[in-house]
């Protein structure tokens, strides 16, 4: 449906990952997944029907895709190696730092669409649905995600702390 966002629109920050083990990393999405849900069980209502479906979120610089299924009953956050991803209704393709700046509000969706930084596919009326319900969450997303940290919030705050910085010099670059 969109252009899709070169990768060396801005290099992922956190490089390392192209090399850490799905299996590591399964375990804080899943965390994130529930403990987002927890907080904010009203994020299902304004998804809908939309709620039973599965959302394929793609750094497209980052070597594996997310899987996000926000069923109320059982809300799921994994990662999986692009080529193994299963089978989803929408797919949401950007940089990572154009992902982040997106949940954190920073960067307008609509903005990040139209200027070809962001390719959705699939069912847009649930893509609609979905960021239309992650805006709405209170607080934001991010902040939802680092609390979700409990005793290491702090940690998860200087993480974002420090990819908010490396998003605002890409813009300026």
């Amino acid at each position: 449906m969109f252009a899709s966002s070169a990768a060396s629109d801005r290099p992922s920050p956190l490089p390392f990952l192209r090399f850490l083990p799905l299996p590591l990393l399964q375990p804080v999405l899943s965390l994130i997944g529930t403990q987002v849900a927890k907080r904010q069980p009203d994020v299902f209502l304004r998804l809908g029907p939309h709620a039973q479906k599965s959302f394929i979120i793609d750094p497209t610089d980052l070597p594996f895709v997310l899987v996000l299924k926000p069923r109320p009953e059982a809300p799921s956050l994994s990662a999986w190696r692009r080529n193994d991803a299963p089978p989803s209704h929408a797919r949401i393709a950007g940089t990572f730092l154009n992902l982040f700046d997106l949940i954190d509000g920073s960067l307008d969706g609509d903005a990040l669409f139209f200027s070809r930084r962001l390719r959705v596919t699939g069912d847009t009326e649930a893509v609609v649905a979905l960021r239309n319900a992650l805006d709405d969450v209170d607080g934001g997303v991010v902040e939802s995600i680092t609390r979700a940290f409990g005793p290491l919030a702090p940690i998860a705050t200087m993480t974002v702390s420090h990819l908010r910085t490396l998003s605002r010099q890409g813009e300026k670059s």
